[in-house]
Protein backbone atom coordinates (compact mmCIF):
# COMPACT_ATOMS: atom_id res chain seq x y z
CA UNK A 1 0.00 0.00 0.00
CA UNK A 2 1.49 3.51 -1.23
CA UNK A 3 2.82 5.29 1.45
CA UNK A 4 1.74 9.22 2.50
CA UNK A 5 4.34 10.98 0.47
CA UNK A 6 3.91 8.62 -2.69
CA UNK A 7 0.26 9.85 -2.04
CA UNK A 8 0.68 13.00 -2.28
CA UNK A 9 3.24 12.81 -4.81
CA UNK A 10 0.88 11.24 -7.10
CA UNK A 11 -1.99 13.80 -6.09
CA UNK A 12 0.13 16.53 -7.16
CA UNK A 13 1.00 14.94 -10.64
CA UNK A 14 -3.12 14.53 -11.28
CA UNK A 15 -3.42 17.93 -9.99
CA UNK A 16 -0.61 19.49 -12.92
CA UNK A 17 -2.47 17.10 -15.48
CA UNK A 18 -5.82 17.99 -14.91
CA UNK A 19 -4.99 21.60 -14.94
CA UNK A 20 -3.49 21.36 -18.31
CA UNK A 21 -6.33 19.51 -19.72
CA UNK A 22 -8.69 21.89 -18.37
CA UNK A 23 -6.53 24.72 -19.42
CA UNK A 24 -6.16 23.47 -23.01
CA UNK A 25 -9.62 22.73 -23.07
CA UNK A 26 -10.48 25.98 -22.56
CA UNK A 27 -7.95 28.38 -23.73
CA UNK A 28 -5.58 26.18 -26.14
CA UNK A 29 -2.14 24.80 -25.77
CA UNK A 30 -0.21 28.38 -26.58
CA UNK A 31 -2.16 30.32 -23.72
CA UNK A 32 -1.76 27.28 -21.54
CA UNK A 33 1.38 29.07 -19.48
CA UNK A 34 3.52 27.53 -17.04
CA UNK A 35 2.08 29.91 -14.60
CA UNK A 36 -1.85 28.84 -16.22
CA UNK A 37 -1.00 25.80 -14.80
CA UNK A 38 0.64 26.48 -11.83
CA UNK A 39 -2.79 28.87 -10.78
CA UNK A 40 -4.93 26.18 -11.76
CA UNK A 41 -3.52 23.33 -9.64
CA UNK A 42 -2.31 25.61 -6.68
CA UNK A 43 0.93 24.35 -6.52
CA UNK A 44 4.21 25.68 -6.50
CA UNK A 45 6.38 26.23 -10.24
CA UNK A 46 9.07 24.15 -9.21
CA UNK A 47 6.39 20.92 -8.66
CA UNK A 48 6.44 21.21 -12.95
CA UNK A 49 10.26 20.61 -13.05
CA UNK A 50 9.77 17.87 -9.98
CA UNK A 51 7.25 15.55 -11.56
CA UNK A 52 7.64 16.26 -15.28
CA UNK A 53 11.00 17.34 -15.35
CA UNK A 54 9.23 20.44 -17.51
CA UNK A 55 6.37 21.90 -19.25
CA UNK A 56 6.99 19.72 -22.20
CA UNK A 57 6.86 16.39 -20.47
CA UNK A 58 3.71 17.93 -18.64
CA UNK A 59 1.72 18.31 -21.99
CA UNK A 60 3.34 14.74 -23.03
CA UNK A 61 1.86 13.37 -19.48
CA UNK A 62 -1.90 15.13 -20.01
CA UNK A 63 -2.19 13.61 -23.73
CA UNK A 64 -1.66 10.45 -22.71
CA UNK A 65 -3.71 10.66 -19.97
CA UNK A 66 -6.50 12.25 -21.95
CA UNK A 67 -6.02 9.27 -24.31
CA UNK A 68 -5.71 6.49 -21.32
CA UNK A 69 -9.15 7.99 -20.61
CA UNK A 70 -10.64 7.45 -23.78
CA UNK A 71 -9.37 3.65 -23.72
CA UNK A 72 -10.54 2.50 -20.27
CA UNK A 73 -14.80 4.00 -21.08
CA UNK A 74 -14.02 2.42 -24.38
CA UNK A 75 -12.51 -1.14 -22.98
CA UNK A 76 -15.21 -0.91 -20.36
CA UNK A 77 -18.00 -0.69 -22.76
CA UNK A 78 -16.74 -3.41 -24.91
CA UNK A 79 -16.30 -5.81 -21.55
CA UNK A 80 -20.27 -5.25 -21.06
CA UNK A 81 -21.27 -6.24 -24.29
CA UNK A 82 -21.35 -9.25 -26.39
CA UNK A 83 -18.56 -10.56 -27.84
CA UNK A 84 -19.92 -11.11 -31.99
CA UNK A 85 -17.52 -9.07 -34.42
CA UNK A 86 -20.36 -7.00 -35.36
CA UNK A 87 -21.09 -6.33 -31.49
CA UNK A 88 -17.68 -4.97 -30.75
CA UNK A 89 -17.45 -2.57 -33.91
CA UNK A 90 -21.09 -1.12 -33.30
CA UNK A 91 -19.93 -0.66 -29.29
CA UNK A 92 -16.55 1.18 -30.53
CA UNK A 93 -19.04 3.25 -33.09
CA UNK A 94 -21.78 4.08 -30.08
CA UNK A 95 -19.04 4.71 -27.17
CA UNK A 96 -17.21 6.81 -29.51
CA UNK A 97 -20.03 9.52 -30.53
CA UNK A 98 -21.45 8.99 -27.07
CA UNK A 99 -22.22 12.19 -24.65
CA UNK A 100 -19.61 11.32 -22.23
CA UNK A 101 -16.65 10.34 -24.82
CA UNK A 102 -17.96 13.04 -27.62
CA UNK A 103 -18.77 16.75 -26.09
CA UNK A 104 -17.15 20.23 -26.29
CA UNK A 105 -14.08 19.34 -23.40
CA UNK A 106 -12.96 15.89 -25.07
CA UNK A 107 -13.27 17.60 -28.90
CA UNK A 108 -11.32 20.62 -27.86
CA UNK A 109 -8.53 19.45 -25.72
CA UNK A 110 -7.93 16.68 -28.57
CA UNK A 111 -8.22 19.26 -31.19
CA UNK A 112 -5.40 21.45 -29.22
CA UNK A 113 -3.37 18.23 -29.13
CA UNK A 114 -3.69 16.82 -32.39
CA UNK A 115 -2.76 20.53 -33.69
CA UNK A 116 0.79 20.37 -31.69
CA UNK A 117 1.34 16.94 -33.06
CA UNK A 118 3.27 17.82 -36.05
CA UNK A 119 5.99 19.64 -33.50
CA UNK A 120 5.82 17.43 -30.60
CA UNK A 121 6.48 13.87 -31.21
CA UNK A 122 5.38 12.95 -27.55
CA UNK A 123 1.76 13.94 -28.25
CA UNK A 124 1.98 12.72 -31.27
CA UNK A 125 1.61 9.50 -30.38
CA UNK A 126 -1.74 10.10 -28.20
CA UNK A 127 -3.66 12.33 -30.81
CA UNK A 128 -3.95 10.19 -33.84
CA UNK A 129 -7.27 8.11 -34.29
CA UNK A 130 -5.34 6.19 -36.40
CA UNK A 131 -3.05 4.69 -33.60
CA UNK A 132 -2.64 0.85 -33.85
CA UNK A 133 -4.63 0.17 -30.57
CA UNK A 134 -8.19 1.98 -32.21
CA UNK A 135 -7.59 0.68 -35.50
CA UNK A 136 -6.43 -3.20 -34.28
CA UNK A 137 -9.30 -3.22 -32.25
CA UNK A 138 -11.95 -2.37 -35.22
CA UNK A 139 -9.50 -4.19 -37.72
CA UNK A 140 -9.93 -7.23 -35.79
CA UNK A 141 -13.78 -7.20 -35.44
CA UNK A 142 -14.12 -6.75 -39.37
CA UNK A 143 -11.36 -9.30 -40.44
CA UNK A 144 -14.05 -11.88 -38.37
CA UNK A 145 -16.76 -10.56 -40.26
CA UNK A 146 -15.25 -10.96 -44.02
CA UNK A 147 -14.40 -14.31 -43.01
CA UNK A 148 -18.43 -15.06 -42.36
CA UNK A 149 -19.22 -12.98 -45.18
CA UNK A 150 -16.85 -15.14 -47.22
CA UNK A 151 -15.28 -12.29 -48.86
CA UNK A 152 -12.75 -12.96 -51.60
CA UNK A 153 -10.07 -10.70 -50.16
CA UNK A 154 -10.94 -10.56 -46.18
CA UNK A 155 -7.83 -8.22 -45.34
CA UNK A 156 -8.49 -5.73 -47.74
CA UNK A 157 -11.86 -5.70 -47.37
CA UNK A 158 -11.31 -5.64 -43.52
CA UNK A 159 -8.56 -3.01 -44.60
CA UNK A 160 -11.38 -0.71 -46.29
CA UNK A 161 -14.03 -1.30 -43.71
CA UNK A 162 -11.66 0.24 -40.95
CA UNK A 163 -10.53 3.19 -42.61
CA UNK A 164 -13.80 4.14 -43.87
CA UNK A 165 -15.38 3.49 -40.36
CA UNK A 166 -12.63 5.63 -38.34
CA UNK A 167 -12.83 8.14 -41.13
CA UNK A 168 -16.65 8.76 -40.76
CA UNK A 169 -16.04 8.46 -36.40
CA UNK A 170 -13.23 11.33 -36.86
CA UNK A 171 -15.46 13.59 -39.75
CA UNK A 172 -18.22 13.04 -36.87
CA UNK A 173 -15.83 14.82 -34.18
CA UNK A 174 -15.35 17.41 -36.52
CA UNK A 175 -18.82 18.65 -37.22
CA UNK A 176 -19.45 18.69 -33.58
CA UNK A 177 -16.11 20.76 -33.33
CA UNK A 178 -17.33 22.72 -35.63
CA UNK A 179 -21.05 22.90 -34.43
CA UNK A 180 -21.85 21.91 -31.29
CA UNK A 181 -25.01 23.29 -30.62
CA UNK A 182 -26.24 21.81 -34.26
CA UNK A 183 -24.80 18.46 -33.69
CA UNK A 184 -27.43 15.88 -34.03
CA UNK A 185 -25.93 12.80 -32.28
CA UNK A 186 -28.73 10.47 -33.78
CA UNK A 187 -28.10 11.34 -37.09
CA UNK A 188 -24.60 11.00 -36.67
CA UNK A 189 -24.80 7.27 -35.22
CA UNK A 190 -27.53 6.59 -38.36
CA UNK A 191 -24.79 7.64 -40.87
CA UNK A 192 -22.02 5.37 -39.78
CA UNK A 193 -24.77 2.65 -39.38
CA UNK A 194 -25.80 3.46 -43.16
CA UNK A 195 -22.07 3.04 -44.22
CA UNK A 196 -21.45 -0.19 -42.01
CA UNK A 197 -24.92 -1.63 -43.34
CA UNK A 198 -24.33 -1.04 -46.90
CA UNK A 199 -21.11 -3.02 -46.52
CA UNK A 200 -22.40 -5.76 -44.55
CA UNK A 201 -25.95 -6.12 -44.73
CA UNK A 202 -26.20 -9.25 -42.90
CA UNK A 203 -24.20 -7.75 -40.32
CA UNK A 204 -25.26 -4.18 -39.64
CA UNK A 205 -28.76 -2.94 -39.69
CA UNK A 206 -29.85 0.58 -40.00
CA UNK A 207 -33.22 0.44 -38.13
CA UNK A 208 -30.87 -0.41 -35.02
CA UNK A 209 -28.55 2.63 -35.48
CA UNK A 210 -29.81 4.46 -32.91
CA UNK A 211 -31.68 3.05 -29.73
CA UNK A 212 -35.67 3.17 -28.72
CA UNK A 213 -35.96 6.11 -26.44
CA UNK A 214 -37.81 5.56 -22.75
Amino acid sequence: MPGKREQNREQNRQALIKAVLDSVSEKGISETSVSEIIQRAGLSRGMIHLHFGGKDNLLAAAARSSSEEYYDGLEALLQSGGDSPQERVEMIVRGDLSEPVLNRRNVSIWYAFRGEARNRSAIAEYSDTRDDRLRNMILNAFTRIVREAGREDPVLSARDATHGTIALMEGMWTDYLLHPDRFDRDEALRIVFRFLAALFPAHFSLAGAVPPKN
